[in-house]
Order: C-alpha cells, then structure tokens, then sequence
C-alpha cells in the first residue's frame, strides 16, 4: 500500500507539474489574445485628421522639438479618445484651414476659430469649446486703450473676430492685418504698430513672456460672445460624434482639468 501510495503521489506531483507548466502559457496566450484584440479594435477605430495653426499659444503651438503642443491639442487627444477615434494633429496656415477642410485634405478643424454665420456658408460647426473675449494691448505707460484708436495703427491677425471687430468699430484707426498672430506682435515690439487687438487668452500668454513685458492690457476686455468650435464638412456625421464626446468630457471633469491647465488666469 505504501508503494502504491508513493506511486499515487508521484502521479498527482507529475499531473500537478504539468498542470503549472500549462497554466503561464495559457495565461501568456490569454495576453496575446487580448493584445490582437486590443490591436484589431484600434485597427478598426476610424481614423481622421484634425487641422491646426501652430502659432495660437496657448491653443495651439510647437515646442523646443516641433511637437505641437497646446489646450486644442490636449483637448483634441481627449475628444478622439471619448469618441473612438484614431486621430492625428496637422498643422496648416490660417488661411489655408476652410480651403483644405473644403479640399478634403483633413476632416476637421481645431484652430480657435470662432463659429460666425459667414462661415457657416461653407462650413459646419461643433457645440463650442471656448467662449472668447478681445483685449487691446499696448506699451505700458502709454495711455492708449479701446477708447483712443483714432490714428493709432492697430495689429489684427487677419480673417479673425478681432480684425473683423476693428474694422466696425474703430474705422478711424489704421489697421495693419497679418497673416500670424506672431508677425503681430513683431511689429507691435518693434513700434511699427502702437495696439493690437487680440483673442484675450493668447495675448495674456504673450504678456507673460520676456517679449511681453513691457507691455499691458489697455482697458477692460471686450465681450463679444464669441464661440470656438471645431469646423468640419456639413452634415459630416462627425459633428455628432464630437458633440457627444465634448458633452462627456465636460460631465466627467477631463474638460475643466484641460482648461485650467491652459486658461487658468484668462478672465471669463
């Protein structure tokens, strides 16, 4: 009987050594099961492209590397995310942005742009991101503000609610338009400009930086009720998907997180 029993040990400690033997490779096959299916879900996630201009800090912008950066590039990530997306940010020129959304050379547009009824001819709109205000900036000291454009020359970036706002409602002003909100705050350095009129957010940003400091906020800011949202093809089914996933992302906090990482100390 003891024989027997050893014998039965024996057979129950080889059964058992196989056993173990079969269970890290079930479970490395459980994983590799589990990854191919991760993989062939992302694989099937559709995938689009999402334009940008990359000279709108703190929206939108490239740092030391060239990797674009930025609240519209956080929030972009999370909106794909929610909605099942597979993504990838490009960077376009401003000017470029409705022609290339119209051209089909991406599907939709995340650049601060403002949601106006002009553009609503040609293109569709998400529910708003972001609601903005203008500033009008200037050397500190001066005493030049909203009030007192009159013969003053006045940066803008052009086909913007701020150069759209200067042109009605300070005709008596000297606009100079560019094509990048940089190039205006180089002439605006360098005196060739005395103001300049700007999306609240990415003038305050300026404001903070070595280049920035000798200069303020003139007056208080102009609400103008303007609406940031994401510009897309009309009737592109996208716009659903987006909507969705904004109203989520505002629900579970991932929204506010983003925004005060950016916005912070933006007036409202």
């Amino acid at each position: 009987m003891k024989q027997l029993s050893v014998l039965g040990v024996s057979s129950l400690a080889i059964l058992m050594g196989v056993t173990a033997c079969q269970k890290p490779a079930q479970k490395e096959a459980d994983t590799a099961a589990a990854s191919s299916a991760t993989t062939a879900a992302n694989a099937d996630m559709p995938q689009i492209r999402i334009a940008t201009e990359s000279s709108f800090v703190p929206f939108s912008y490239k740092d030391a590397n060239g990797k674009l950066i930025g609240f519209e590039i956080d929030l972009a990530d999370a909106l794909c995310s929610e909605a099942k997306l597979k993504c990838e940010v490009i960077s376009q020129d401003w000017d470029g942005l409705i022609p290339g959304l119209q051209a089909q050379k991406y599907n939709a547009i995340m650049a601060g742009m403002s949601d106006t009824a002009e553009r609503r001819q040609v293109v569709a709109f998400s529910d708003p991101y972001f609601t903005n205000n203008l500033v009008v900036i200037g050397k500190k000291g001066v005493e030049k503000g909203a009030d007192d454009l009159a013969g003053k020359s006045v940066g803008a970036q052009r086909s913007t609610t701020a150069a759209e706002y200067l042109a009605k409602n300070f005709p008596k002003a000297t606009p100079k338009l560019y094509d990048t909100q940089d190039n205006a705050y180089l002439d605006l350095e360098s005196g060739r400009t005395d103001l300049m009129i700007s999306d609240s957010a990415p003038a305050l940003s300026w404001l903070k930086t070595a280049k920035g400091q000798g200069f303020e906020v003139k007056g208080q800011p102009i609400n103008i009720d303007d609406k940031i949202a994401i510009a897309l093809r009309q009737n592109d089914p996208l716009i659903g998907k987006f909507n969705t996933a904004l109203a989520a992302l505002k629900a579970n906090g991932t929204y506010d997180k983003i925004s005060q990482k950016y916005f912070a100390d933006v007036p409202k």
